[in-house]
């Protein structure tokens, strides 16, 4: 995985970026020790692995707003990193960059139930909204696998979703308002508690930005009441294909479940036997389908779900028959990525998202493919958005083994694009996907986005290398003026 060439100038002049820094955050807050700089050198992506030239901590949005200002002026580039759960190379860090660590902000600022939201900084965890507000009967929806660890600042940089957001949205239908600062040390505000503002929707722009754009540094999200009922039901089926038939099925009969997570077998026997959910190991396909709402609807939604269910071909359904049950269901699914980890030395969390209807070609086209390199893949997905995590099984210390498991999971990202998917439902590009954009978008098409990074970062310091297959400066994008076939003061050297 290529990453820009580490600019050999900036690396020499280390020395007088750290003291910069530090005179803008003291004591412990600026980290140059290597030992200590290896906590920081990947993410959740951790097969590829850079130590940063320095590591930076604010714990202020005034120390945040220097750091971005004192790096422009002196042609720094800066990554941005939250919890480091990202398993796209997101905050993959740079040799000649500054790391931006902004795992001090961990406060809850306001939490307001008149208007159900909370306001919150971004290095509060996912799941510690929906602790903060618990009491009280709400919830906040989004709820990535990783939620007891990753925040809500990293949520923001990929447009997280989770196994809820088929019926509540990912992080972008979520959010409400945000404080960011840009590259200039400028610190702007976007929306508020508001549900709905003129103009251009910025805030649409930032989540899922990748860090490209500039740094949150406050969240104001919804929060919703905890429904009054909700249960969860078991299906297996033979095999993977009539669990996909199953999914479009439900939702082409206009049910929309709070959550629909399909596993396949190799998953399904990992989890089981790291969680003891109760999972049935007979099956080749299990999806959990979750109704929530009014007690009399989820007994109706459910007795449907189990008619669609035997008429795919179910071969076992079990409905859950209390809140400790229906919560050791889901506890299967949300461990799946860990508990694939005792059975594997190793593996590539793959994410592509693919319309439903595609569902049952696309896993028998993946065993196809696992078939030909001889990997194994386990499935573990958000299948009523189409949202894929295929796990491809590997040993990194086998030769070419990791090299396999990355082409494999190029074929199986091109294979969602083919049949009129995307790259990614939730864990971003990053570097993981960067060289593949072009299989899904034209030159124009990431010119348009390269222009708009300009906008925010005419220097391109915020985050380079990742999202983007091919680099281009502002200026080759048409931020030139040129009059009557001339360019402005033509005795300026351009590159």
């Amino acid at each position: 995985m290529k990453m820009p060439v580490p600019d050999s100038g900036i690396i020499a002049r280390r020395r007088e970026i750290v003291e910069a820094l530090r005179a803008i955050v003291p004591g412990e807050g600026v980290i140059v020790d290597e030992n200590e700089l290896r906590a920081y050198e990947c993410d959740g992506l951790t097969a590829f692995r850079q130590l940063p030239m320095v590591a930076v901590l604010p714990s202020t949005v005034e120390q945040v707003s220097q750091v971005l200002k004192a790096c422009k002026a002196m042609g720094v580039k800066v990554v941005p990193r939250g919890a480091g759960t990202s398993l796209s190379g997101g905050a993959l860090p740079l040799a000649d960059g500054v790391l931006l660590g902004m795992g001090k902000f961990k406060r809850i600022l306001d939490i307001d139930y008149a208007n159900r939201c909370v306001t919150v900084q971004p290095g509060v965890t996912n799941l510690g909204i929906s602790n903060a507000v618990a009491h009280e009967g709400f919830y906040y929806a989004p709820d990535p696998s990783s939620q007891i660890a990753c925040t809500i600042g990293g949520n923001i940089a990929e447009n997280s979703g989770g196994v809820h957001c088929l019926k509540y949205g990912l992080t972008t239908n979520n959010v409400l308002g945000l404080e960011m600062v840009l590259i200039d040390g400028t610190i702007i505000r976007l929306g508020g508690k508001h549900l709905d503002a003129g103009g251009y929707d910025l805030m649409g722009i930032i989540t899922g930005s990748e860090g490209l754009l500039g740094v949150v540094t406050e969240v104001t999200v919804r929060i919703l009441k905890k429904p009054a009922t909700a249960r969860a039901v078991l299906l297996g089926f033979p095999s993977s294909e009539q669990g996909g038939d199953c999914v479009a099925a439900i939702i082409a009969a206009g049910i929309i479940p709070g959550g629909m997570e399909m596993m396949d077998r190799p998953a399904i026997h990992a989890a089981e036997a790291f969680v003891h959910a109760g999972y049935p190991l007979d099956v080749e396909a299990l999806l959990i389908v979750e109704l929530d709402g009014p007690a009399a609807e989820v007994d109706h939604l459910i007795d449907r779900v189990e008619a669609i269910a035997r008429d795919k071909g179910a071969c076992y359904a079990r409905v859950s028959k209390s809140e400790e049950e229906r919560l050791a269901f889901w506890a299967g699914r949300k461990a799946a990525f860990p508990a694939v980890g005792r059975i594997s030395p190793d593996y590539y969390c793959m994410d592509g998202t693919i319309p439903r209807k595609a569902l049952p070609l696309v896993l028998q086209r993946m065993q196809e493919m696992s078939d030909r390199c001889g990997l194994r893949v386990a499935n573990v997905f958000h299948a009523g958005d189409g949202n894929l995590h295929p796990l491809i099984l590997y040993d990194a210390n086998k030769p070419g083994e990791l090299e396999a498991a990355e082409e494999f999971g190029n074929d199986i990202l091109r294979l969602c694009v083919e049949v009129g998917g995307v790259l990614t439902g939730e864990h971003g590009v990053g570097v993981e996907k960067r060289d593949l954009m072009t299989d899904q978008f034209d030159e124009a098409d990431l010119q348009q986005q390269q222009r708009l990074k300009c906008a925010f970062d005419p220097d391109g310091l915020l985050n380079p290398g990742k999202v983007f297959p091919t680099l281009h400066r502002c200026a080759e994008l048409g931020r030139l003026h040129v009059h009557q076939g001339e360019l402005r003061f033509p005795e300026i050297p351009r590159f």
